[in-house]
């Protein structure tokens, strides 16, 4: 199955509105429909409520325990494929 990643909107009435012109063979295809959530506001406010423990990862190496206890979890918008052609970008000057 070919996989397409188009930009669309929904309009007032509820129909999808592609924005770029579609280039594909007639026929049944099957559409995943991702909507983004809007990313919270932060505050530069301190507040008293105490921050839940971080879970802590497993691994069994001991020389990156201390590594996972610093570092912080991926931001679930994180797209590797995006991040590896940025490097790759970065690396051969495109």
């Amino acid at each position: 199955m070919q996989a397409y990643k188009l930009n669309a909107t929904i309009d007032e009435s509820g129909h999808l509105i592609i924005d770029e012109p579609l280039n594909i063979a007639p026929g049944k295809v099957e559409v995943i429909i991702l909507q983004p959530v809007a990313s919270l506001k932060t505050t530069t406010e301190t507040t008293t409520e105490s921050q839940p423990e971080k879970p802590k990862r497993q691994t069994k190496i001991k020389a990156l325990q201390g590594w996972f206890e610093k570092t912080q979890p991926t931001p679930s918008d994180f797209d590797p494929d995006q991040a590896r052609w940025e490097a790759l970008k970065e690396k051969h000057n495109l």
